[in-house]
């Protein structure tokens, strides 16, 4: 049997995705696909806005990967979720977080 779950408590108290909100997302591609500039711009023509001086970029031990973390605002758990979507739909983006 598979039950819901149930966030009641955790929105009783104050855990959990809080809308509207400042979050974070992190994309994985390779290193020759100029993360550190697409996701930006892919999250802005989203229409999100985007907190471009948070862009972090970390390279795999053995420099094939990238992930890049940055900062957005949304207002709705359907803007964040988009968010994660435009991403993935990316060639160049292998998975998000």
């Amino acid at each position: 049997m598979i039950r819901e779950i149930d966030f009641t408590q955790a929105k009783r108290e104050g855990k959990g995705f809080q809308f509207p909100g400042e979050f974070e997302i992190t994309a994985v591609g390779k290193a020759e696909a100029g993360l550190p500039t697409r996701v930006p711009e892919l999250l802005t023509r989203a229409g999100l806005e985007v907190r471009h001086e948070t862009v972090r970029e970390r390279a795999s031990a053995a420099g094939n990967y990238v992930s890049v973390t940055i900062s957005f605002h949304c207002c709705t758990r359907e803007e964040y979720e988009m968010a994660h979507a435009v991403l993935r739909a990316d060639e160049a983006v292998r998975y998000t977080l």
